[in-house]
C-alpha cells in the first residue's frame, strides 16, 4: 500500500524547519553583537564571504555589519518575501538595529522619515515567532501600536507582504469600522495585531477571552506620538495588561529619552539607536526646504497662488484644524483651479479616509490635510511639494510634515508659510540641523481670492458657516500653543484675518476675552492690532472680539456710568488702576458679613443730633419730635387696616375657588349629559358646595316609578316639571 504523498512532505517540512530553527538560533546566539556597540562601525562584509555556517568547526559568519538581507541570520521563508518584494539592500536604520533586535534586545530606533523603520520591526517579528514555533493556538505573540488608522493600513500591507510564505494569523484592528462584532469572534485566533490604541483597549475590556499573557514582542511605531498626552490613558491601560518579560521596539523619527516615558514600557536596557544623530541635517539631504514670510491674511492669497502654478504636481497641504480643511477644500472645490483637490482629516468616517488615501497615491492632485497625515504615511508615487500653510507646533511635528516627500532615493519639495511674529520657528529649525532657506514670495503673481471667498459666501450661506468656524478654530489652535515664543495669539491681525476669509463681519472669540483683560490691567498695554482698515491702530474691545462658536452675547460695555464728567473722568481712571470683573453664573458672591456698616446722623440748626426716625412724625413739620403715643395710634390705625384687607382678600380668594370648582362642574355635567343623552341632572351645585359632600340622589326624569325622598319640597317638583318642559320642547 503506496503512502500518502502529503505525509511525508508535511514530515519533512517540519524537519527541515526544526533544523533552521537549531541553526538560526546558534548563529543569532554565537556572533551577537555585544551590547552598546553601533553595527554601523563594524567592518562591511564582503560579497564573496560565505553565511551562515562556516568551516567544519561550527563556527558562523558575523552578521553585524552585513548590509544584504540575505547576510542575516533570518529564515529562508522571511528572505523569500523580501525578495518578492524587491527589498535587496539594507537602509542604515535597518543595518544598525536588525543585529541587537534579532537578538530579542530592546530596541529605541530613531531615524529620518522614509528611512525604511518599517522593516526594521517587522523583519524581528516574524523571525521571534517563527523561531518559538508559534501557531494559531498559541495566541497573541505580537502587537503593533500605531497612532493612525492610515499608518496601521500601511503597515499591516508591509506585514502581508513580507510574512506571505509564513503561517501566522494577523489581523488589522482600527476605529471607524462597523464590524467589531466579526473582529471580537476571530482576535483570539490572532498571532499578530496591527492596531490603534483605541481599538485595542476595547477588546480588552470588551472581548471575551481576550489574552495577551504570552506576548513576545510589543512594537510602538511613531512612539513619540503615542507617548504623548493624547494616548497617555490608553497606552498605560494597555501596558498593565501586557507581560513584563517580552521585547519592546519603539521607533520614530524624533525619538524619546524621557526615563519616565521608558519605565512606562518596562524597557530593560534598551539599545538606542540614532543613525542620523550626528548627520548634518536631521531631514533627507535630497530635500529642498524653503520658508517665506506670509501675513495671515494673505495665506489663502499665496495658497491659491501657489496652486495655480503647479498643476501638474502632487502637492500635500498641510493646516491646523479639521475645521480649516473642509473649508478650504469646499471653497477652492468650487473657485475650480484646475486640479483635482481632496481633504482628509480626523473627522471624517474610515471608509472614506481610506479611499481618499488610495486615490491621492495613484494620480496628481492636491491634498489638503492635518497632521492625521504627517505621521509614517508612505505615497506610492513621490509627492513633489510639502505646503505647510499654519506653522507646525514644534520641530518635531515640521520633521514629520516634511518626510512625507523625498522618501527612499526620490526627491522632493517644501515650502513653509511664516508670519512676520512667528519668525522664531526658522530660527529653531535651524539650530536642530534642518537646512532650510529664506526665500521672499513674488507678490506679481499673487492671485488675491478674498473677493470671490465674498461672493461665495453670499451664494451659499452654509460656506458662511464654514468660514466662521475656521476663524474660530485657527485661533484656538494658536491659543492653545505652549510655545509663546512662536505663537501669540494677540500679534495677529484678526479684522483682516477674517476679511480675507470672505466673512462680512468678524465673528467674536470667548476665549481672547480673559487674555485681554490680563493685558489691559495695572502696568500692562493694551492690546494693538495691525490696521484693519478703519484705523491705523486700535484697541479691539473684549465684547467685539470672540465668543465661542459664533454665541453672541450682551455685554454691558461700561460698568461706571456717572452723571457729570468729573465723575466720569475718575470712573476712567478707577477703571484703568482696578479693571472690572465679571462674575460667572456658576460662581457666588461671597459677602463679608463683618465689613463695617455706616450710619446716618441729622443734626439740627443748634448742632444737636436727631433721632433717625423724628422725620416720620410729621411730614409738613421740621422740628416736631416724634410722639409716642401718635406712634402706637399710627400702628394700631395700621393693624386694624391690614386685618380688614386680610378679611377681604381671604373672602375675595374663596369666592374665586368656588367660582373656579362650579365652571368645573357645570362642565364636567354638561360632557355627561351629552354623552348620556340627558340622563343625569346637573342642578344646585352651589347648594352642594355649601353644605359639603353630601350626597344626593340621583333623579331619572324618563322613568315614571321614581320615588321622592321625604326632604324634596315642592319647589323642587316645579323644578322637574319644569325643567320636563323644556326637555319636550328641545326635542
Amino acid at each position: 500500500m503506496k503512502k500518502s504523498k502529503g505525509k511525508p512532505d508535511s514530515k519533512k517540512v517540519r524537519m527541515l524547519e526544526t533544523e533552521e530553527i537549531e541553526l538560526l538560533n546558534s548563529w543569532i546566539h554565537s556572533q551577537r553583537p555585544e551590547s552598546g556597540s553601533n553595527p554601523l562601525s563594524s567592518p562591511p562584509l564582503d560579497k564573496k564571504e560565505p553565511v551562515g555556517r562556516v568551516g567544519e568547526g561550527g563556527n558562523f559568519s558575523r552578521y553585524a555589519g552585513a548590509s544584504r538581507f540575505d547576510q542575516l541570520p533570518i529564515s529562508r521563508r522571511t528572505k523569500n518575501g523580501l525578495k518578492g518584494a524587491g527589498f535587496v539592500k539594507m537602509t542604515e536604520i535597518q543595518r544598525a538595529s536588525l543585529p541587537h533586535s534579532l537578538c530579542g534586545r530592546d530596541i529605541l530606533g530613531a531615524a529620518k522619515t522614509g528611512s525604511g523603520k518599517t522593516l526594521a520591526f517587522v523583519i524581528p517579528v516574524l523571525e521571534k515567532l517563527y523561531r518559538e514555533r508559534w501557531g494559531p493556538e498559541d495566541g497573541v505573540g505580537s502587537i503593533i501600536i500605531s497612532p493612525t488608522r492610515e499608518l496601521a493600513d500601511q503597515l499591516f500591507d508591509v506585514l502581508k507582504t513580507v510574512g506571505k510564505h509564513h503561517n501566522f494569523s494577523a489581523g488589522l484592528l482600527i476605529g471607524g469600522r462597523k464590524d467589531v462584532d466579526t473582529e471580537k469572534e476571530r482576535v483570539n485566533e490572532l498571532n499578530i495585531l496591527v492596531c490603534t490604541p483605541g481599538r485595542l483597549l476595547q477588546h480588552m475590556d470588551e472581548t471575551p477571552n481576550f489574552d495577551c499573557s504570552q506576548l513576545q514582542v510589543l512594537i510602538l511605531d511613531e512612539a513619540d506620538r503615542i507617548l504623548d498626552v493624547g494616548f497617555k490613558k490608553a497606552l498605560n491601560a494597555i501596558v498593565s495588561q501586557l507581560p513584563k518579560h517580552r521585547q519592546t521596539m519603539l521607533f520614530s523619527a524624533t525619538q524619546t529619552k524621557s526615563v519616565q516615558d521608558l519605565a512606562r514600557l518596562s524597557l530593560k536596557d534598551p539599545e538606542y539607536i540614532s543613525v542620523h544623530e550626528e548627520s548634518v541635517t536631521a531631514t533627507p539631504s535630497h530635500l529642498r526646504q524653503t520658508a517665506m514670510i506670509v501675513p495671515l491674511d494673505q495665506k489663502l492669497d499665496m495658497l491659491w497662488s501657489f496652486i495655480k502654478a503647479h498643476l501638474n504636481s502632487k502637492i500635500l497641504v498641510f493646516l491646523s484644524s479639521c475645521k480649516q480643511v473642509k473649508f478650504v477644500f469646499e471653497a477652492f472645490k468650487k473657485l475650480r483651479p484646475g486640479i483635482p483637490l481632496m481633504c482628509l482629516h480626523g473627522r471624517m468616517k474610515q471608509e472614506r479616509r481610506m479611499g481618499i488615501y488610495a486615490q491621492f497615491c495613484e494620480k496628481r492632485s492636491v491634498l489638503f490635510s492635518t497632521d492625521v497625515a504627517s505621521r509614517g504615511l508612505d505615497f506610492n508615487k513621490a509627492v513633489d511639494w510639502v505646503v505647510q500653510v499654519d506653522s507646525p507646533e514644534d520641530v518635531a511635528s515640521y520633521i514629520h510634515r516634511v518626510g512625507r516627500t523625498a522618501r527612499y532615493n526620490s526627491g522632493g519639495r517644501s515650502v513653509l508659510f511664516l508670519m512676520p511674529s512667528e519668525m522664531k520657528m526658522l530660527e529653531k529649525l535651524r539650530e536642530s540641523k534642518v537646512p532650510i532657506q529664506f526665500i521672499k514670495a513674488n507678490t506679481k503673481r499673487l492671485q488675491p481670492v478674498s473677493g470671490l471667498l465674498s461672493a461665495l459666501l453670499v451664494k451659499y450661506p452654509d460656506m458662511q458657516q464654514l468660514a466662521q468656524r475656521s476663524f474660530i478654530t485657527y485661533l484656538r489652535s494658536i491659543h492653545i500653543q505652549k510655545d509663546k515664543e512662536v505663537f501669540d495669539v494677540m500679534k495677529l491681525s484678526i479684522d483682516e484675518f477674517s476679511a480675507s476669509l470672505g466673512l462680512p463681519m468678524t465673528p467674536k472669540v470667548r476665549f481672547l476675552n480673559q487674555k485681554i483683560k490680563g493685558k489691559t490691567g495695572p502696568g500692562k498695554p493694551s492690546v494693538e492690532m495691525e490696521n484693519s482698515g478703519k484705523e491705523d491702530a486700535s484697541v479691539i474691545p473684549k465684547e467685539e472680539l470672540l465668543t465661542d462658536d459664533f454665541k453672541e452675547e450682551k455685554v454691558e460695555r461700561d460698568f461706571l456710568l456717572t452723571k457729570d464728567s468729573q465723575e466720569e473722568g475718575k470712573a476712567s481712571i478707577m477703571g484703568d488702576i482696578m479693571p472690572a470683573t465679571r462674575v460667572l453664573k456658576k460662581k457666588k458672591l461671597k459677602i463679608n458679613v463683618h465689613r463695617p456698616v455706616g450710619s446716618r446722623v441729622v443734626f439740627d440748626e443748634e448742632g444737636n443730633t436727631r433721632p433717625p426716625l423724628a422725620m416720620m412724625a410729621d411730614a409738613k413739620s421740621d422740628n416736631i419730635a416724634l410722639d409716642q403715643d401718635q406712634k402706637k395710634e399710627y400702628y394700631k390705625k395700621l393693624r386694624e387696616e391690614l386685618k380688614r384687607a386680610d378679611k377681604e382678600d381671604k373672602l375675595l380668594d374663596r369666592e374665586r375657588r368656588r367660582e373656579k370648582r362650579v365652571k368645573e362642574k357645570m362642565k364636567w355635567k354638561k360632557g355627561n349629559v351629552e354623552e348620556e343623552d340627558n340622563d343625569e341632572e346637573g342642578e344646585e351645585e352651589e347648594e352642594k358646595m355649601e353644605q359639603g359632600r353630601r350626597k344626593r340622589s340621583k333623579i331619572y326624569f324618563d322613568n315614571d316609578s321614581d320615588v321622592d325622598t321625604a326632604n324634596d319640597n315642592d319647589n323642587r317638583k316645579e323644578n322637574k316639571i319644569l325643567t320636563l318642559q323644556l326637555l319636550c320642547i328641545v326635542s
